[in-house]
């Protein structure tokens, strides 16, 4: 399995900016995909989750600015609104199916105050 983030950029706040995350190889139709960042120094953090039947999780921090979605089998986006200096970090992209978690590199979003 193969993830691969795109998106990112330098934005400001209050900006939108969409990320996406193309899967490639053996997808199961049963997994949980989800979006997570990390900043300089921190911890990396969870962002949103999908589960295979369509249910979603956030962290409180973007609930209500940010929307984890499918596009297709293959495809994942994070649309977020509303951007703020605190959401700058580098987004990965998770997958997990049969016991296994596997992770993109990484795209970094930076949003100027």
């Amino acid at each position: 399995v193969r993830l691969v983030e795109s998106g990112g950029g330098l934005v400001q706040a209050g900006d939108s900016l969409t990320l996406s995350c193309a899967a490639s190889g053996s997808i199961s139709s049963r997994n949980v995909m989800g979006w997570y960042r990390q900043a300089p120094g921190k911890q990396r953090e969870l962002v949103a989750l999908i589960f295979s039947g369509g249910i979603t999780d956030y962290a409180d921090s973007v609930k209500g600015r940010f929307t984890i979605s499918r596009v297709n089998a293959n495809t994942l986006d994070l649309q977020m609104n509303s951007l703020k200096a605190e959401d700058t970090s580098a987004y990965y992209c998770s997958l997990r199916q049969y016991g296994y978690e596997y992770w993109g590199k990484g795209t970094q979003v930076t949003v100027s105050s």
